[in-house]
């Protein structure tokens, strides 16, 4: 790459870095230290079957935590690029000066209020009939500690193809402490995971990435359906239980929309599989008839999941829609009032 690309990787990585200084504490202590793992692994350029130096990775991590510490208080750095300096959340005015060196970059605010940047090398770029933007990156030459594989930022799109196969790897390994006989062990079952990590993650990943672009493609639908105030309604509820509760809501309203419906028509076991073995507790407990369903379904009863998405679609989108019409004289009175009825919206 050239030197100006030097330059804005090595912007995007500072930012990465003070967004890691201030957010790494996020994580309980054992995902903490696996995600540090795992950060190191990219950081070196090692595969996933290379196994890493216990010594080797103690003491990068305690190098990065020390310049974390420097980094905190910082303010985030604009990006330069072709001698012009960019804030680091104009991600479009940014994307459209990097479409000439087959780039794409994201910066932006997510769960409770964590600052996400990344800068990978661009797959693949689509423009939807409904008005989205799709953005695919493959190669991630600046990241952050958390690398959600995927995300929706308005009209914007974004599909991380080397997360994604971060992800799954984090989630096999997790998976291998006790092997349980659930959704994600059917998934892992479906590739060669014990004679070839790398072919296995391979596969699963090019599987999911149809179904994680079909679920932000909901995101997006969810977002034309709900408005702007949806976004303004989860600041006010910031860091509280009752974002976490609109958050697997509105998932729960994009999945019903699009991802589940495509998982379905397209017959693919695997992905079924996992895209229920990927649900977050969260959204287990609000939508215990998925998971019916679902159980409903490995006994070869496919007639229940089949007909779930059209009818919890609307019950997810009423409850957004009640949501939004709450009323709270502060936010924490909001918030409690949002916890209330998502506890009493269980589907």
């Amino acid at each position: 790459m050239s030197s100006e690309i030097d330059v804005l990787i090595g912007d995007v990585q500072h930012n990465c870095h003070i967004a890691d200084a201030r957010h790494g504490s996020d994580y309980g202590l054992c995902t903490y230290l696996m995600k540090m793992r795992e950060f190191y692994r990219w950081e070196m350029g090692l595969g996933y079957a290379q196994r890493l130096d216990k010594d080797a990775v103690g003491d990068w991590l305690s190098q990065r935590e020390a310049v974390w510490g420097e980094l905190e208080q910082e303010d985030y750095r604009p990006l330069r690029i072709g001698g012009e300096s960019h804030d680091p959340f104009d991600v479009e005015s940014v994307n459209r000066v990097l479409r000439e060196y087959q780039l794409v970059y994201s910066g932006g605010l997510g769960q409770s209020g964590r600052a996400q940047f990344f800068l990978a090398e661009l797959l693949d770029y689509e423009q939807g009939e409904d008005g989205f933007e799709l953005w695919v990156g493959q190669r991630e030459v600046a990241r952050g500690l958390h690398a959600p594989p995927a995300m929706t930022r308005g009209r914007t799109i974004f599909l991380r193809r080397e997360s994604l196969r971060q992800f799954l790897w984090e989630k096999y390994e997790s998976w291998l402490w006790s092997r349980p006989d659930n959704a994600l062990g059917r998934a892992l079952a479906c590739y060669p995971f014990e004679q070839d990590v790398e072919l296995a993650l391979d596969r699963m990943t090019a599987d999911e990435m149809p179904v994680i672009r079909a679920h932000e493609v909901g995101e997006y639908r969810a977002g034309k359906i709900l408005g702007p105030e949806w976004e303004h309604l989860l600041l006010t509820v910031l860091g509280t239980p009752a974002e976490l509760m609109l958050r697997a809501v509105r998932d729960h309203l994009a999945d019903c929309l699009e991802t589940l419906p495509m998982v379905l028509q397209g017959g693919s076991v695997a992905s079924l599989h996992t895209f229920i073995g990927n649900l977050g507790h969260m959204r287990k407990a609000i939508f215990p008839s998925l998971s019916s369903a679902y159980e409903a379904w490995t006994s070869g009863d496919e007639r229940i999941l089949a007909e779930l998405p059209h009818k919890a679609a609307a019950h997810w989108q009423g409850v957004a829609e009640r949501a939004l019409a709450l009323e709270g004289d502060s936010p924490s009175a909001k918030a409690k009032a949002i916890a209330g009825l998502v506890e009493a919206s269980h589907y």
